[in-house]
């Protein structure tokens, strides 16, 4: 029974809160920590459990989430920083360390091998669906581990997502979620160029999306997220480019998959360009803005 299972969820911001949630919500008890009060406020709000610090959140845990912005956080968490101790010399042994976030596969690696190193279990698994996906625990999680810690996990990830891929050995998650996001960039600049396109040559938003949509131009980002409003009612273009999946994200996770377009010396020419490209996105006022809003910028600039 879920209520037998101890979840320690550290991160409670935008899509961990939601995720906090819906463990409580299912049953399981959970004990939340986040290192931001308006965090914490908001999820004892919506029902969630928190601890006064990350220790006593994991005091007596089966099982140990993380929800972190960085790799770097993650390893100084599992390790131990400036004199605090880590999680992993604290945890009781056995315990299932399963990360959530989004980090390089090299860091995602690492933080297993720490883990495993220190009589532990360990799982990457990085979502896919956004805050809305979160809230509405239709999450995909892309999961990296052995295939008996994959099976022990997949209950619990399966009340936060409606989909759960075990994508290979300890960082195969991650691998998997750089190369998804690698596509979304790069497809989004791609249908927003051709919109602006269309623009100038005088066609309507919605002749070249019934074409498209209908044709080899096909893609998530055009019939999901479509960059502009009108054709797709649930778009974040329809209202004027809330998030959705944020800009900032979008140049976050480009840059990883950049990271590792280098470290395999992968000859690729699309990908750092779209790095590049929301980078300045991100860096000129588009952070806060969903990811299709690059649209506005291209518009602007042409």
């Amino acid at each position: 029974m879920p209520e037998q299972i101890t979840v320690a969820f550290l991160g409670l911001g935008h899509m961990g809160g939601p995720m906090a949630v819906n463990l409580v919500r299912a049953g399981y008890t959970v004990a939340g920590f986040d290192v931001v009060p308006a965090a914490l406020d908001a999820a004892q709000t919506h029902g969630v459990p928190t601890a006064a610090s990350p220790l006593d959140a994991i005091a007596g845990a089966d099982v140990v989430l993380t929800m972190f912005p960085s790799g770097q956080h993650v390893l100084d968490a599992y390790r131990g920083a400036e004199g605090q101790p880590g999680l992993l010399a604290e945890a009781k042994p056995g315990t299932m360390f399963l990360d959530c976030s989004t980090i390089n596969v090299d860091e995602a690696r690492e933080a297993s091998a720490l883990a495993i190193a220190a009589g532990h279990r360990a799982v990457d698994a990085p979502v896919s669906g956004g805050v809305v996906g979160a809230e509405a625990g239709t999450l995909t999680f892309m999961v990296g581990g052995e295939a008996e810690d994959f099976e022990a996990v997949r209950p619990l990830l399966e009340v936060m997502g409606k989909r759960v891929v075990h994508c290979g050995g300890h960082g195969g998650g991650q691998a998997a979620k750089i190369c998804n996001n690698l596509i979304l960039g790069v497809s989004m600049i791609a249908v927003s160029e051709a919109f602006v396109l269309g623009e100038k040559l005088g066609l309507t938003h919605q002749a070249l999306f019934d074409v498209a949509s209908n044709a080899s131009g096909q893609c998530w980002a055009l019939t999901t997220n479509c960059p502009v409003p009108g054709p797709v009612p649930t778009s974040p273009a329809n209202r004027d480019y809330q998030p959705g999946f944020a800009g900032a994200l979008m140049a976050k996770d480009l840059r990883l998959a950049l990271n590792a377009l280098e470290s395999t010396g992968v000859a690729a020419r699309l990908g750092p360009l779209a790095s590049e490209i929301y980078d300045t996105f991100a860096a000129e006022g588009g952070a806060g803005r969903d990811f299709s809003g690059i649209i506005t910028d291209i518009r602007d600039k042409s």
